[in-house]
């Protein structure tokens, strides 16, 4: 059983790096076939790619891969409606949390309750 774990393990490895450089490869095509021809920009090497691909992830997110909330509005966002009916569906656990700004993505409410 343990063989199986070091196979899929060194498998998950290969095709990480396999993706890693077919991204760093196509980074590198795009920007040296585009950006030096329409900004006048210097060409990039592969390490280089990858470093823009690292940028782009540290600055922009996850690729795409995210793994964000459904319900992404804030607490400021909802109708006075939407927050009664928030606040009648919680437990006393719950509001207890969220009085201590817990208990919705670590913000505080604008409002006590």
């Amino acid at each position: 059983m343990r063989k199986n774990w070091r196979v899929h393990g060194l498998r998950i490895a290969a095709f990480g790096a396999v993706g890693i450089a077919v991204a760093g490869g196509v980074t590198m095509a795009l920007w040296n076939s585009l950006v030096p021809a329409i900004f006048r920009l210097p060409a990039v090497s592969f390490w280089q790619a990858l470093g823009l691909l690292l940028l782009g992830r540290l600055f922009f997110g996850s690729f795409g891969r995210g793994r964000r909330p459904r319900f992404a509005k804030g607490w400021n966002s909802l109708t006075p409606e939407e927050r009664e009916r928030f606040r009648a569906a919680m437990t006393p656990e719950q509001r207890e949390r969220f009085r201590e700004g817990r208990g919705c993505g670590g913000a505080a409410p604008e409002t006590r309750m």
